[in-house]
C-alpha cells in the first residue's frame, strides 16, 4: 500500500472516480495528467497508487520488478470481498502461469493460436456470426439492446468456437465472468460459489475434450497436459481455459457497446465510416484510445524501493496503472481530446497494456470490433440511438467497465 504522509485521510480521493457523464472522462484525468504517482483510495479502503502518464504507465506494465499478484504481503486489496478480489486470489494448487519463467512458458505456447495470421483468417468465421446477429436483429424489428442481441453473443460464439465450448452456456460463461470480477457488487458466498461451478464445468469439458478431442485449443492444450514432457499441468488448462473465456468475451462485449454508443453519441463519427469503410480500422483505434469506460485498471504491486516518472515509490506499494489518462497524454498523443480516425500513431494506446503482460488475444479483439463496425454501417446504415447519450447506465461494482444497456433504432 501507498504511504499516506504526504497526505491526509481527507484528501485521498475514492476511486473509480465519478464522471460528469457516461461517455465523458472523470475530471481527476486532466488534473493528474501530470502527476505520475497520485494516491487514491480503493473500495476496500486501502490507499494505492494511480500512475498516470504514457510512458510511466508504459514503463511499469514492462518492468519485469513488477507484480500482478496481489497475493502478496502487504499488497493492497481491491474488492470489498474478503479475498480482496480476482487479483489477491493466490492461483490454484499446480497453476504456475501467471509471472516469470512460469508465464513465459505459458505464454509460448498459447501464442502460437493467437498469431496475426490464425487471427485474420478467423475474420470470415466471425463475419459469419456478425450476420446472423444483424439477420436476427433485422427479424426481430428496433428498438434493441445491443449489448443483448449482438454485443454479448459474438464475442461468445467466436471465443466458444475457439475454445471449442458450447455456446449455449454463454448466460453462465457472463455471470461467472462477471462475479469473478467483482469490485463491490456480489459477496464472498457469490464469488466462491461462482468459482466453483466455473471450475467444475471446465474440469468436465477437458474430460470430454481428452475423450473426444476436435479442432479447437482446449483439445489442444489437453494433449499438451497429456505429453510425456509436462509442459501444462491440469489445473493450469483450466485456469487457461477460465481466463481465455473471461477475457475473449467479457472485455469484448462491453467493448462493442462502448463502441456503439461512442459512434452514435457524435454521429458524425460513424456517418463518416459509413461514407469511407476505408476509415473503420482508424475508428476502432480511436475508440480503444478515447474509452472512459475502461474499468478500474491494472495492479502491480513492487517489493522494492524503485522510482516512476522521478517519483519515489517505495517497496511493498501496490500501483494501479491508467491506461485511459495514459492514451489522453498530449505528449505522446497530438490534440489527445479529438476523435481522429487518421491518427497515425492511434493504434500505439495502451489500452491492451504492455510488456510481458500484453493482451494475447489483441488481435483477435480488433478483428472482431473491425468485422462489427463493418457490418453494422453496411447493414444499418441509419442505426441511431434511441435515447439520448446522457441517459446511458455504465456498469458499476465490477473490475472491467462498460455499460448496462445500449438501446438502438434504425
Amino acid at each position: 500500500m501507498v504511504s499516506e504522509t504526504t497526505e491526509t485521510t481527507e484528501t485521498i480521493p475514492d476511486y473509480p472516480f465519478d464522471k460528469p457523464g457516461p461517455l465523458e472522462p472523470p475530471e481527476e484525468w486532466a488534473e493528474l495528467s501530470r502527476c505520475p504517482v497520485a494516491h487514491v483510495r480503493m473500495p476496500s479502503g486501502d490507499v494505492v497508487g494511480l500512475v498516470n502518464g504514457y510512458e510511466e504507465v508504459r514503463a511499469v506494465m514492462s518492468d519485469p520488478r513488477f507484480t500482478r499478484r496481489l497475493d502478496r504481503p502487504g499488497a493492497a486489496r481491491m474488492a470489498t470481498t474478503e479475498d480482496g478480489g480476482t487479483f489477491s486470489r493466490p492461483p490454484a494448487e499446480g497453476v504456475d502461469i501467471n509471472e516469470g519463467a512460469g508465464h513465459r512458458r505459458w505464454r509460448r505456447l498459447l501464442s502460437r493460436s493467437f498469431t496475426v495470421k490464425k487471427m485474420e483468417a478467423y475474420r470470415s468465421t466471425i463475419q459469419r456470426f456478425a450476420d446472423e446477429l444483424v439477420d436476427d436483429m433485422l427479424a426481430k424489428g428496433a428498438p434493441v439492446d445491443v449489448m443483448r442481441e449482438f454485443g454479448l453473443p459474438l464475442p461468445v460464439r467466436v471465443i466458444c468456437a475457439l475454445l471449442g465450448a458450447p455456446a449455449e452456456g454463454k448466460d453462465r460463461f457472463a455471470h461467472w465472468s462477471q462475479v469473478s470480477l467483482t469490485l463491490t457488487k456480489y459477496s464472498q458466498e457469490e464469488v466462491d460459489r461462482a468459482q466453483r461451478e466455473f471450475t467444475g464445468y471446465l474440469s468436465d469439458l477437458v474430460e470430454v475434450k481428452r475423450a473426444n478431442p476436435g479442432d479447437d485449443l482446449l483439445s489442444e492444450l489437453t494433449m499438451i497436459c497429456d505429453a510425456d514432457d509436462g509442459r501444462l499441468s491440469r489445473a493450469e488448462v483450466i485456469a487457461t481455459a477460465q481466463g481465455v473465456l473471461v477475457a475473449g468475451h467479457e472485455t469484448t462485449s462491453n467493448m462493442i457497446g462502448k463502441m456503439t454508443a461512442m459512434l452514435l453519441s457524435e454521429r458524425a463519427r460513424y456517418e463518416a465510416v459509413f461514407a469511407d469503410p476505408g476509415l473503420v480500422r482508424g475508428t476502432v483505434e480511436e475508440v480503444l484510445r478515447l474509452d472512459t469506460n475502461m474499468g478500474v485498471g491494472i495492479p502491480r504491486f513492487i517489493s522494492e524501493d524503485i522510482e516512476v516518472g522521478g517519483c519515489p515509490v517505495p517497496g511493498g506499494t501496490t500501483l494501479i496503472v491508467n491506461p485511459g489518462t495514459a492514451n489522453r497524454d498530449d505528449r505522446k498523443f497530438a490534440e489527445p481530446e479529438k476523435f481522429d480516425p487518421s491518427r497515425a500513431n492511434a493504434a500505439q494506446h495502451l489500452t491492451f497494456g504492455a510488456g510481458p503482460h500484453f493482451c494475447i488475444g489483441q488481435t483477435l479483439a480488433r478483428v472482431e470490433l473491425q468485422v462489427t463496425l463493418e457490418t453494422f454501417v453496411r447493414r444499418l446504415p441509419t442505426l441511431r440511438l434511441r435515447d439520448a447519450p446522457e441517459t446511458l447506465r455504465p456498469r458499476s461494482g465490477v473490475i472491467v467497465g462498460g455499460l448496462e444497456e445500449v438501446w438502438v433504432t434504425w
